[in-house]
Order: structure tokens, then C-alpha cells, then sequence
């Protein structure tokens, strides 16, 4: 189903029917401020595997997950001092930081070494979904088999069908950039990918 919500005052009745749909292992394909994701509640490993069939990605490679803000991410990552400063400057925004994850994220979402992909974009529909929630949501961008990028929320609908319960259009158009990724493990920053944010206070 394609839905429309407003990107700067999302309505909550809508959120709230997309949080429901979630709650019952739905899959969901929404803006972000780089892509378009395609998610699902972290905590549920049916709808998971799911989003692994969608990708056709292997399992030892866990998706990122979208947190509500920085004091969502502590209950979800260990954060220390230092990754504290340093994401408080940069978050929300085109950001994906690895850490350590805590127990409380589901061992699928973890590598080999117990580190996360966290992000907090700065997209009020999707920041919303997570609120409501009150669980992160995985993300990962709404991609064609040949791993080209769609940006636009009618064909993703048209695409993926009855595969994602609910694509949501935001109305406004994304960057299409991808976010930039910073290892903050050990408090020892080292930049993964330069995408659309700003690195040079890691460099």
C-alpha cells in the first residue's frame, strides 16, 4: 500500500497505522535523508529474514538500524564519552556510526565482533515510525535486483508489490546519497565510507 505522509509534521494517525502494521511483523519501505529504506522492527526475526529474501543478502551481514536519537542509542550501542561529543554534533544526519552493540540487540543484527550500524537521519517520517515504535527499525536501501538505487517511493511500490505492506511517499525528494560511515569502536575513529556527511573532524 502506498501511503502519504507529511515529511514535516508527519500525521500521527498514519504513523501510528504504519507502527501497527510493524507491531505485526510488516515490512515497511520509507524516506530517509539519503534513500529510500525498506525496514522492519529489530526485534522481530520473522520479518528479518524477510528483509534478507528481499536483499537476497547473506546473513553474516547485518543491517544497520535506525534509532530515535542519541538517548535511544545508549540503550542500543555502548556509547562512550567520546562518541558521545562527537555524534551529539553531527546527529540527526546523513550518519551511520558503528559501535558496540548492547544485549539488547537481537544477535542477527550484530557481526562477528558484536558491533552495530546505527543512524539517526534527519527525517522527521521515519523518526516518528522509531518514536511510536519504541524499537529501532532496520534499514537498508530499496534496491532492483542489479543493485541500482530506486528513489522513487510509486515504483518501489510497483516493484517490490505485495512484498512490503507499506511504502510511504514523504513528498519531498532525497538526496539519493549514501549516509557516511564512522567506526567510533575504542573511542578510535576510522572513516568506513565518505558519503554525503562531513568526515573532516574524523580525518
Amino acid at each position: 500500500m502506498l501511503i502519504e505522509i507529511n515529511a514535516k509534521n508527519p500525521q500521527i494517525r498514519l504513523i501510528r497505522r504504519v507502527v501497527e502494521d510493524l507491531k505485526k511483523g510488516g515490512i515497511i519501505a520509507y524516506p530517509t535523508d539519503t534513500y529510500y529504506g525498506i525496514g522492519c522492527d529489530i526485534m522481530n526475526k520473522k520479518a528479518i529474514k524477510k528483509i534478507y529474501q528481499i536483499k537476497q543478502r547473506n546473513k553474516n551481514k547485518p543491517f544497520s538500524f535506525i534509532c530515535s536519537g542519541l538517548k535511544n542509542i545508549s540503550h542500543y550501542a555502548k556509547v562512550s564519552n567520546y562518541a558521545y561529543k562527537n555524534m551529539k554534533r553531527l546527529l540527526p544526519g546523513p550518519y551511520t556510526f558503528i559501535l558496540e552493540g548492547s544485549k539488547l540487540v537481537p544477535k542477527i543484527m550484530l557481526t562477528k565482533r558484536k558491533t552495530a550500524g546505527i543512524r539517526v537521519p534527519d527525517n522527521a517520517i521515519c523518526l516518528s515510525i522509531v518514536e511510536e515504535l519504541g524499537n529501532p527499525i532496520i534499514t537498508t536501501s530499496a534496491t532492483m535486483p542489479d543493485g541500482s538505487i530506486i528513489h522513487d517511493p510509486s515504483l518501489i511500490h510497483d516493484f517490490f508489490q505485495s512484498r512490503i505492506d507499506f511504502v510511504i511517499d514523504g513528498g519531498t525528494p532525497i538526496t539519493g546519497q549514501p549516509s557516511s560511515i564512522i567506526s567510533l569502536i575504542n573511542d578510535l575513529p576510522e572513516v568506513i565510507r565518505k558519503g554525503i556527511g562531513d568526515v573532516s573532524i574524523f580525518e
